[in-house]
């Protein structure tokens, strides 16, 4: 199974950390939204001036995702620029963790199957900011770990080992009361694969409500997700992400899923 991380969050609400789960589901760096609040005046238009807040230098992203056809996993997510301001383009860093259990009807033995997996990323990037969108490409390596309670011989997603790993997401605007957020990711190892969209409309200040669609799998499971999410809801520092669906996985069968998702900037 894999979980992912990590889905991207409108910067003028404020900081927050997903992930667990699909976007294939969560879990990634957010947009950074360049309009903040006015800090005076154009001399000429006395428009409103525009400032950005770079003061922080860290995102960091978690995640937490369930199913009711028995999976469960978590992740966090650190994002930073190599050099320079986090609202401006420029190369970034990102490290990730994912962890969580499954369990599946046994494909080759008579008895329910129960899978723990561990997961560790280090990736290298770039991230291109706008003023209502931005856009970032990372790529790196992962460790991933697959261990079972019995042995199945019908699943081959079992082991230790490295892959090379790719991850994309990007967030934007179109307008002032919508957004559109993707992210996407890919390892060879298991040749595992997540990917997460999401629409929204503005229903408070920087609160969207919309749908999502994730798509998920590996050499063993593939698994699709509808569904509808919240995003934008602050607490303090912390911005969190609600989301809840249908799932439908080649292995498991049908259910349903929640998601919660955080995130806070140092």
């Amino acid at each position: 199974m894999i979980v992912s991380s990590p889905k991207p969050i409108r910067r003028r609400l404020g900081g927050a950390i997903l992930i667990l789960l699909a976007t294939a589901g969560i879990a990634p760096a957010a947009a950074a939204d360049l309009r903040a609040p006015s800090a005076g005046a154009d001399w000429y238009t006395g428009a409103p001036a525009q400032t950005v807040d770079d003061s922080w230098a860290i995102a960091v992203d978690g995640s937490t995702s369930v199913t009711s056809n028995s999976s469960a996993f978590g992740s966090i997510t650190v994002t930073a620029p190599v050099a320079g301001s986090p609202t401006q383009s420029g190369p970034r860093v990102r490290v990730e963790a994912i962890a969580g259990t499954y369990s599946y009807p046994g494909q080759a033995v008579a008895s329910r199957v129960t899978g723990y997996q561990e997961e560790g990323s280090v990736m290298a990037g770039y991230e291109w900011v706008w003023r209502d969108a931005a856009l970032a490409g990372f790529i790196g390596f992962n460790a991933r770990s697959n261990q079972l309670s019995i042995v199945d011989p019908g699943n081959p997603v079992v082991g230790t080992g490295v892959g090379l790993r790719v991850a994309a997401n990007f967030y934007a605007n179109p307008t002032d009361r919508t957004m559109v957020s993707a992210y996407g990711s890919y390892s060879t190892k298991f040749n595992a694969y997540y990917s997460r969209v999401r629409l929204g409309y503005m229903v408070a200040d920087g609160v969207y409500i919309g749908p999502e669609a994730l798509f998920l799998g590996d050499d063993f499971f593939r698994q699709y997700r509808i569904g509808a999410h919240l995003s934008g809801v602050k607490f303090g520092p912390v911005q969190m992400s609600l989301a809840a669906g249908f799932v439908q996985d080649r292995v498991q069968g049908s259910g349903y899923y929640s998601s919660i998702e955080a995130r806070a900037n140092f």
